[in-house]
């Protein structure tokens, strides 16, 4: 096992293993956290032995509530804008990794936890997950590139519907959306996670690079338009700091 605090790699074989978290609050990642998660990857990606990674929460009880947001709470709004520059940073150092990574989801993957599995070849979820975009409720601007992941995964339809109601979905209908790869019961995740990784790795490692990077060419020209686009607010501020306040202080009164 190596890194510390939010961000751990474990590797055995050719597989390694990032686990993302603390174990609690819903394993949900400071800016610090992106900014190591994007290390992290930029460095599995220099790896030439490496065939495939897992991406998954630490403990057993969720994959990731996304962003830390109580370090938004009364943050200047460069700094919230920051945050986002990180997260989008860490995501697209998962999306240039050369080999497959598969998500292990168990429990929540939302707002921007949804992303990181979004960001993955391929998603293997519970089937009492939760996934989904509840991020309009903070008055987050959703970016084009939060919207581009969801949608070229779902469609526009059944995106418009998860960007616009934030309603969350379980590992059936993340399956029948195209959100998941696959959904199994909780205690064959682990398991189902392992045959997927061997049906990858069987291949040779050439033929898996090159499968990767052929979709990779078919979707480059939406990167490559989304990275011109000129940059915006992260969030419609003022909102943001009522909804946050008013959630927080819930949260912190239940405990």
């Amino acid at each position: 096992m190596t890194g510390s605090g939010a961000v751990t790699v474990q590797r055995e074989g050719v597989v390694a293993t990032v686990h993302v978290g603390t174990g609690r609050r819903a394993n949900a990642l400071a800016t610090r956290d992106w900014q190591a998660l994007a290390g992290v990857f930029d460095t599995l990606a220099e790896d030439a032995s490496l065939r495939a990674v897992v991406v998954s929460g630490r403990g057993s009880s969720s994959f990731s509530a996304g962003s830390d947001m109580r370090e938004w709470l009364s943050a200047d709004p460069a700094d919230i804008d920051a945050s986002f520059a990180a997260m989008e940073a860490a995501l697209s150092a998962v999306e240039r990794l050369p080999v497959p990574v598969v998500a292990r989801i168990r429990g929540s993957a939302v707002g921007a936890g949804c992303q990181l599995a979004c960001a993955c070849d391929l998603r293997i979820v519970t089937d009492d997950a939760r996934m989904g975009m509840p991020i309009a409720r903070w008055g987050i601007l959703v970016p084009p590139s939060f919207a581009a992941r969801i949608t070229l995964l779902t469609g526009p339809a059944a995106a418009r519907d998860l960007l616009l109601t934030g309603r969350l979905v379980d590992g059936p209908e993340a399956v029948r959306l195209g959100l998941a790869t696959a959904s199994v019961p909780d205690a064959e995740l682990d398991s189902a996670t392992t045959d997927l990784l061997a049906s990858i790795t069987a291949h040779p490692p050439a033929a898996v690079h090159a499968a990767k990077q052929a979709v990779n060419t078919v979707l480059a020209p939406i990167g490559d338009h989304l990275r011109q686009l000129p940059g915006g607010p992260a969030a419609d501020y003022n909102s943001m700091q009522l909804s946050l306040s008013s959630f927080l202080s819930e949260v912190t009164s239940t405990g």
